[in-house]
């Protein structure tokens, strides 16, 4: 073989990769740069979308979305909807693991459990809201237990007070998000080796000593790592909190997301909820870059 043909041949031996990676690298331009690219022009413009020459606005509407309390208000309740959901969804899905994982409860029993704790996860948002909105409103199932059992003593409108509107949803998605940390977890604990256990029971170890020191430490890549994604995804629900309360009463419900979706659909200023757009884009790139970081740590 001549120099030029095994130089040929090493060219198409590079360039290959790229001509069968280049579909889904046009979809990925197509369907996610490009709408990035073109909501980060729009935020420096104004009247962006509903002229056809919008003109130059520089940082004017990141300064306005900056001096609106109700951004403010918006992203604390995103921060706090996130925190809880994150804490709570970590804590059940490793309670019900635990549960699974655990000799002492029937076979039987253990995949009926199983099939009962992952129903959450079968729902579509839509539907998970729709259902807490039956079980919550003042003539729901919720309140008439609450009354019967001497909890509350009149009915509770759980979605429309702004005082129990953004704990009532976060629980609600408390509810359809906890599958995830179980199954993952549930696999996590399988894969321990027993061998551990067994060293631990003969130095008289005691079952809460052997979950800190053996369990969490053995599952923390896991805890780590489905955290940070949860975070993420998250900090991004939209269709739960639109359908139960709106983003009210009052703005308390209010998030990021239906922030933005108000400005850009409901004051029909595009520039402004593009403005919005990016700083969550700039939120999320930055967990995803400390997530992607702590993998290649690993």
């Amino acid at each position: 073989m001549t120099r030029q043909k095994r130089s040929h041949h090493k060219l198409k031996r590079a360039v290959a990769p790229y001509l069968y990676l280049s579909p889904s690298l046009l979809i990925i331009g197509l369907l996610m740069l490009l709408p990035m690219v073109t909501v980060i022009a729009y935020s420096f413009q104004n009247s962006a979308v509903l002229r056809r020459d919008p003109t130059f606005a520089g940082l004017k509407h990141y300064q306005a979305i900056f001096d609106d309390p109700v951004f403010w208000a918006s992203l604390w309740h995103t921060l706090y909807f996130t925190c809880m959901s994150v804490i709570f969804h970590m804590t059940i899905g490793m309670v019900f693991a635990l549960m699974l994982n655990s000799d002492r409860i029937n076979p039987t029993l253990r995949n009926i459990l199983r099939v009962l704790y992952i129903l959450p996860w079968l729902f579509t948002a839509v539907i998970i809201a729709v259902i807490w909105r039956l079980l919550l409103e003042p003539n729901g199932v919720v309140n008439s237990i609450l009354m019967q059992i001497g909890i509350i003593g009149s009915k509770i409108e759980w979605f429309s007070s702004p005082e129990t509107a953004l704990h009532a949803v976060t629980f609600a998605n408390i509810w359809a998000g906890y599958p995830l940390f179980m199954v993952s977890l549930l696999a996590g604990l399988q894969g321990i080796p027993k061998d551990f256990y067994e060293a631990a029971d003969i130095d008289g170890a005691k079952a809460y000593q052997k979950l800190i020191f053996i369990t969490i430490p053995q599952l923390m890549p896991i805890i780590i790592s489905i955290s940070l994604l949860d975070f993420i995804w998250t900090m991004q629900v939209f269709p739960l909190i639109w359908i139960t309360t709106g983003g009210g009463p009052i703005y308390s419900t209010e998030v990021l997301s239906t922030y933005t979706y108000k400005l850009a659909f409901s004051s029909y200023n595009l520039s402004q909820a593009s403005a919005s757009a990016v700083v969550i884009l700039l939120i999320s790139l930055g967990l995803t870059l400390f997530y992607i970081r702590y993998q290649k740590a690993r």
